[in-house]
């Protein structure tokens, strides 16, 4: 048997002239910069500073629920399982605590608050009971300020909590998107994933979620798992196009540190890679057939659905990072023009257990600033803006860039620029730089080569616990 496969922190070398990246699979970016190259300050800034220059009409809100009924063999998230009422209760209990204080952070500015955008993740939020939803939405709601029937608010959950007595709590209050992690309707490939649940159960709940009307349903789909071929691959894309579901996700499998298949993967590195760029394609091709347009290298939307909006008008996509969000609880991420903050992180069970103890044992004024944090320059703000439109369909204006920066895109990321357009995976449309097919497909390998030197760095630095 081959060795397993086991990706440390990536390296994230400069873009070389000479040769391709050594996988397509580097890094998942969502976001910038990664949690990992945040630090503890000594003597975090206020959070009624932190916001006071900021616009507060538009702001997003996302509650981290670090709950789930199982850890799938490929998570790393940060989330724990099997955590009983009590320890919920006093999560949301701190949550609220939480909310109080940085719903007066904002307030100190004296302007009026809206949120336009919310989301609840994990983890599973639907771990919480009915009960408990209702409580964070009431949080949400009456501390926080969202009003949630009017925003754009997106839920993940689970085939095992996607309940009836949930998901009517959800529905009740305005949930406008519902995303499930089914992973896979083979259930061969889900006990290879570490996901030990059955198709019967994962189509039951998708009849719920149907019957519930949400906007918008989204099926998440894994590929690149231990025997997963075309052919297994095309039971889980029909399985899913049958619900007709508004957006499908196709992620590739990895493999990181600390979790459940880090001992179990038994490929190469380079029959990995082939797995999943073959599938990769073969999903694509198949959901283009089936009437989805491709937005970004995950997502697939159903043709004609009408895409959730933020208030410049832009579409939310898959890398959704804007100054504006406001993050409660442990493992939420808030961002600020000149400051990303957020709580500890860990993977490893027990760090994750003792991180969740320490933020329910949080006196309330320490919520009050900023933690674990990184300071954006306007070196940062022009990597982060290049993240956000260049891995999306849509692509990015060259001279919206020139505007907002005052620099050409060309003489700030020139190596990178000349890398991809030799290796034809970006190519300029009338003024507008977009990926191609091919750069498409090696997105996650694309996005790191922007990354600064300084949050190498401190992702490179950072002890996987």
């Amino acid at each position: 048997m081959n060795a397993p496969v086991l990706l440390p922190t990536p390296s994230f070398p400069a873009p070389s002239a000479d040769a391709d990246p050594e996988t397509p699979y580097e890094q998942y970016v969502y976001a910038y910069p990664h949690q990992k190259a945040y630090r503890l300050l000594e003597d975090g800034p206020l959070l009624r500073d932190l916001w006071s220059g900021e616009r507060l009409d538009a702001l997003s809100l996302y509650a981290h629920i670090p709950f789930c009924e199982m850890r799938c063999g490929f998570c790393n998230l940060f989330t724990r399982t099997g955590a009983p009422e009590e320890v919920t209760g006093a999560f949301l209990a701190t949550l609220e605590r939480q909310a109080r204080v940085t719903r007066e952070a904002l307030e100190a500015k004296g302007e009026p608050i809206r949120f336009t955008l919310a989301a609840f993740g994990g983890g599973t939020p639907t771990y919480l009971t009915a009960d408990e939803l209702t409580r964070l939405c009431d949080i949400s709601e009456n501390i926080m300020g969202a009003d949630l029937k009017a925003a754009s608010w997106s839920v993940e959950t689970s085939p095992a909590t996607a309940t009836a007595d949930r998901i009517a709590v959800l529905a009740e209050r305005g949930a406008t998107r519902l995303s499930i992690g089914v992973q896979s309707f083979v259930d061969e490939e889900a006990r290879a994933a570490v996901r030990p649940q059955k198709r019967a159960e994962v189509e039951a709940s998708l009849a719920r979620l149907k019957e519930a009307k949400f906007p918008i349903l989204n099926i998440d789909l894994i590929y690149g798992i231990d025997g997963q071929t075309e052919r297994t691959f095309r039971v889980s894309l029909d399985a899913a196009l049958a619900w007709e579901p508004e957006e499908i996700y196709l992620y590739p499998l990895y493999v990181r540190p600390l979790t459940g298949l880090s001992t179990r993967h038994a490929k190469t590195l380079q029959d990995w890679n082939d797995q999943r760029l073959r599938l990769y394609r073969y999903g694509r091709d198949h959901l283009l057939s089936a009437g989805y347009e491709q937005t970004s290298m995950r997502v697939f939307r159903r043709t004609g659905t009408a895409a959730v909006e933020d208030t410049d008008g832009s579409s939310i996509s898959e890398y959704n990072q804007q100054a504006g969000m406001v993050g409660l609880g442990v493992g939420a991420r808030s961002f600020t023009t000149d400051l990303h903050y957020t709580t500890d992180y860990a993977v490893a069970v027990p760090e994750v257990r003792r991180i969740i103890d320490d933020y329910i044992a949080t006196p309330t004024e320490r919520f009050r600033r900023a933690q674990w944090a990184f300071r954006m320059d306007d070196a940062e703000r022009r990597r982060m803006y290049v993240l956000q439109h260049l891995l999306e369909s849509t692509g990015m204006r060259t001279a919206a860039y020139e505007q907002r920066f005052t620099t050409r895109f060309e003489d700030d990321f020139g190596p990178q620029l000349d890398f991809l357009l030799k290796r034809n995976w970006l190519r300029d449309s009338g003024g507008t730089l977009g990926l191609t097919p091919d750069g498409m497909a090696w997105a996650d390998a694309i996005g790191p080569m922007f990354f600064s030197d300084r949050v190498r760095a401190g992702m490179t630095a950072y002890q996987d616990r």
